[in-house]
Parts: C-alpha cells; sequence; structure tokens
C-alpha cells in the first residue's frame, strides 16, 4: 500500500465529463490499495474569468478580497471532484485551505506555505476516505485565505505530498504533447 497525492490541473478538470474520468483514475488506485489525497486545480479558464471579475470592479483591488474571489475556483472544483468520488462508490471529503489548515504566510497573491495540518486526514485515511484538497489556497496567520500565485496548485501538491510523507506526488495534465 502506498500513499498518492494525485493532482488534476484544469484542463484535467475542464467540466464535468473530464472531473468523472480524473475521478476514475483516483478510484483505480484506492482498488490498488493505496492511500490518495487529490489536490485539484480550478476547470480551465475559470481562474482567468475570477480576475477578471476582480479587476473589472475595481482596478486598484484589496489583495485579501481578490484572495478570497480568486480562491473560489478551486473550491467548486474540489467539492465536484469528491462528488463524483462518492457517485461511483468511492468515499470521498472535500478539503479547503481553512479546514486542515494549509497554513501560510500573509502575502496575498503570491503566499507561501509554512505548514499543513494533516493528522485528521491521515485518521480518515485508515477509514478508507479519499481527501480532495482545493490547491493554490491557504490560510494566513490573521485568518484570512490567501493564494499561492499561479500555478500554486502544483505547489499545494507537492506540499501536500511532502506534509503526508507520500510515496509519490503524481501531476495529471491534459494537454496536446510535451
Amino acid at each position: 500500500m502506498a500513499r498518492i497525492v494525485m493532482k488534476f490541473g484544469g484542463t484535467s478538470v475542464a467540466g464535468l465529463d473530464r472531473i468523472r474520468n480524473a475521478a476514475a483514475r483516483v478510484k483505480a488506485e484506492v482498488e490498488r490499495g493505496n492511500e490518495v489525497a487529490v489536490a485539484v486545480s480550478a476547470m480551465a479558464g475559470e481562474t482567468n474569468r475570477l480576475v477578471g471579475l476582480v479587476t473589472d470592479i475595481n482596478a486598484l483591488h484589496d489583495a485579501r478580497e481578490y484572495d478570497v474571489v480568486v480562491s473560489a475556483g478551486e473550491q467548486v472544483t474540489c467539492g465536484l471532484m469528491a462528488l463524483a468520488l462518492q457517485s461511483i462508490g468511492v468515499s470521498a471529503r472535500s478539503w479547503l485551505a481553512w479546514q486542515l489548515p494549509i497554513e501560510t504566510d500573509d502575502v496575498h497573491g503570491k503566499a507561501r506555505i509554512q505548514a499543513i495540518q494533516t493528522e485528521e486526514m491521515i485518521r480518515r485515511f485508515g477509514d478508507g476516505q479519499v481527501a480532495v484538497v482545493a490547491g493554490f489556497q491557504g490560510l494566513a496567520p490573521t485568518g484570512r485565505i490567501t493564494t499561492l500565485g499561479r500555478g500554486g496548485s502544483d505547489t499545494s501538491a507537492v506540499a501536500l505530498a511532502a506534509a503526508l510523507h507520500a510515496d509519490r506526488c503524481d501531476i495529471y495534465t491534459d494537454v496536446d504533447g510535451v
């Protein structure tokens, strides 16, 4: 049995069919007897859409409120992935940054992860539950949500793998070629 972090980027979760496909990959790892944590990005194009909303409403926006808005994309994907897993018989729970927590500094828009509390997640692995974690976001010492900057979901996945002492971290993307 291995402990695995599986990270799915925006193109891999771009719509419900792709989320279902990703969930099937997770289920295959669970059926192999592995403990699995999943880190997800926002659906393709969603973060750009949210950034556009922020700048359209206030070009000189408050960075703390920016983080609240742009982190919402990962929250949606996180919940949808947990629901997709449940629909195919996999016990799963979504985790937002504040629920673990994923502790960061207080640099909004470019926060750095300081620590990730994984005790409850590991306990639930023992019950066979998959953890689905919203990437890209953290929790500042002030209690405000932070974001890690573009590409932050990959950072979240790697940091989560380190905190969990995972055997591996697989980062999935859906592109024409590399």
